[in-house]
């Protein structure tokens, strides 16, 4: 194998919290409660294959939810080893009649409840109320389901509450959890065949990029074949895309070089010397390898997910020592650790450890119908014992697809509708790659490069595709990070959907006027 710069160039797609016991340990952890659960699995399959409970209220939240939330298990692969967990939340507007979302929150291994209170979700944290004793939960103002029903999964086993039966059930790969994901869907809408009329999107963030092109194309390919329930495909969403592992790469030193980390000379001469290539380097070109490691030096203390923001290095460190102490929070003095004062840090990473607090409590457990065979492992955001890393070698997850821009290519053929967007401060999947690939599907090109607004500022930018029935809309969020509804929730609520305002003059994002509302901005 070529050189690969240490900290910059192979530095995961997604910055998370440290990683949880790896599924073969945890099962040698729990070995008697395994052979427990695998000999009970034959007594009760009808119940372990699928089950769904209606969620009234949640822990943290002051009073009744005033939609409809479902969370339920439904399994998939052979005898359903593998038992996936998802959040149902019907729309807060017109539920027989707004789009069906399948969302996948990407890492790999990141979980649904990540997408739910940090990014498009109906909840979010009540962060001045909220300590290291308890979390506390608000409505968001900003949640995608004021538009849409979404369905968020935690796949694959292994990610949030999914689990497996066995240890060889968890391990996998992108064509398996593909495979696994689109054998949900349609057990999903089975059981839920009032929505199989509404208009079927799917979107993901991230490590998505990879998976759900794949989940798409397996959807259409199945309508095609006649598979049952057809399955009403409308389009996708991708945000910040993990798409091309070369492209991708490769373009965080332009990106670094546009946003003027890196001066011209050391972009010039690491451009020339390395060949444009970035990621696998001839170990033998010591001027490309020096070139490296001065741009790693460089960037080494920034914050990939968003340029702007503050690197914290301590985050992951605290994070570390309060997971240790979670199952025993009752026993220390978790008054004097105030969340709120860690946020004069400005360190982003603080916040997650609400997840934590809240989705490990039992009473959450129990609000949430979580299974008893869950009841001794712990949940974590992202699940890292999935995702590459310099020092440890993935055992549970092989990334056997490296470019869905096939898949994309091939969809273009479809009656379909891509909107694919980008936070322009986010160098983890930064714009300008995600721009490379789009232009090498060779569509035609619509629209010019253009801003779109809200409240009569500029959101970002935006441009149009096309290819006969196949559209894509590639927009911008101006300051927005990796994940960017996290940082820029307002717009990227705006940029989903139709944009209410009295007297403003709509267009739709995709060019297409739509009772779905979708892909709409106001310019």
């Amino acid at each position: 194998m070529g050189y690969t710069s240490l900290q910059f160039l192979r530095s995961t797609m997604k910055q998370q919290s440290p990683p949880h016991l790896t599924p073969w340990i945890l099962f040698n952890k729990f070995s008697s409660w395994v052979l427990f659960c695998v000999f009970l699995v034959p007594i009760v399959s009808s119940e372990i294959s699928e089950s769904r409970f209606q969620v009234k209220t949640l822990p943290g939240l002051l009073g009744d939810i005033p939609f409809t939330l479902e969370t339920g298990y439904i399994g998939v692969g052979e005898s359903d080893e593998v038992q996936l967990f998802y959040y149902f939340v019907e729309s807060q507007g017109s539920p027989k009649d707004d789009p069906l979302i399948l969302w996948l929150t990407g890492g790999p291994g990141c979980s649904g409840l990540s997408g739910i209170l940090y990014e498009i979700g109906p909840f979010t944290i009540n962060y001045a109320n909220s300590t290291f004793e308890k979390t506390m939960l608000e409505i968001n103002p900003h949640s995608w389901t004021k538009m849409a029903n979404i369905i968020f999964i935690d796949q694959p086993a292994g990610t949030g509450f999914s689990y497996a039966k066995t240890p060889e059930a968890y391990i996998t790969n992108d064509t398996l959890s593909t495979k696994y994901t689109y054998h949900f869907l349609r057990k999903w809408l089975v059981g839920h065949p009032k929505f199989l009329n509404n208009p079927l999107y799917l979107g993901s963030v991230s490590y998505g990029g990879i998976m759900l092109p794949m989940v798409v194309q397996e959807i259409y390919n199945g309508n095609e074949v006649g598979k049952q329930p057809q399955m009403n495909i409308k389009g996708y969403m991708l945000g910040n895309p993990q798409t091309d592992k070369s492209v991708d790469y490769n373009a965080r030193i332009k990106f670094a070089h546009r946003t003027a980390l890196l001066s011209d000379e050391i972009y010039q001469s690491t451009k020339i010397n390395c060949l444009g290539e970035y990621l696998n380097v001839d170990p033998n070109n010591t001027l490309c390898i020096n070139d490296l490691q001065v741009v790693d030096k460089l960037l080494e203390r920034i914050r990939k997910p968003h340029i702007l923001e503050p690197f914290c290095v301590d985050s992951k460190n605290l994070l570390h020592l309060f997971r240790k102490g979670l199952r025993s929070l009752d026993k220390t003095s978790a008054d004097s650790w105030s969340l709120p004062e860690l946020q004069i840090q400005g360190c982003r990473d603080d916040n997650y450890i609400y997840s934590y607090i809240w989705a490990n409590s039992r009473e959450v457990r129990e609000a949430l119908h979580i299974r008893e065979e869950f009841k001794d492992i712990e949940w974590v955001r992202c699940n890292e014992t999935m995702q590459f890393g310099v020092v440890n070698e993935v055992k549970s997850y092989t990334y056997n697809v490296r470019s869905t821009v096939p898949y994309h290519r091939h969809l273009a053929d479809k009656n379909c509708r891509a909107l694919i967007y980008s936070g322009d401060h986010d160098m983890v999947v930064p714009y300008v790659g995600t721009l490379n690939w789009i232009e090498s599907l060779n569509l035609l090109q619509v629209n010019e490069w253009r801003p779109w607004f809200v409240d009569k500022q500029v959101a970002g930018y935006t441009m149009k595709y096309s290819k006969d029935n196949y559209t894509l809309t590639y927009a911008t969020i101006k300051g927005g990070g990796h994940t960017a509804p996290e940082y820029k929730p307002k717009e990227c609520l705006s940029m989903f959907t139709r944009q209410q305002g009295k007297g403003a003059k709509e267009r739709d994002l995709a060019g297409v006027h739509s009772s779905t509302h979708l892909f709409k901005l106001r310019f």
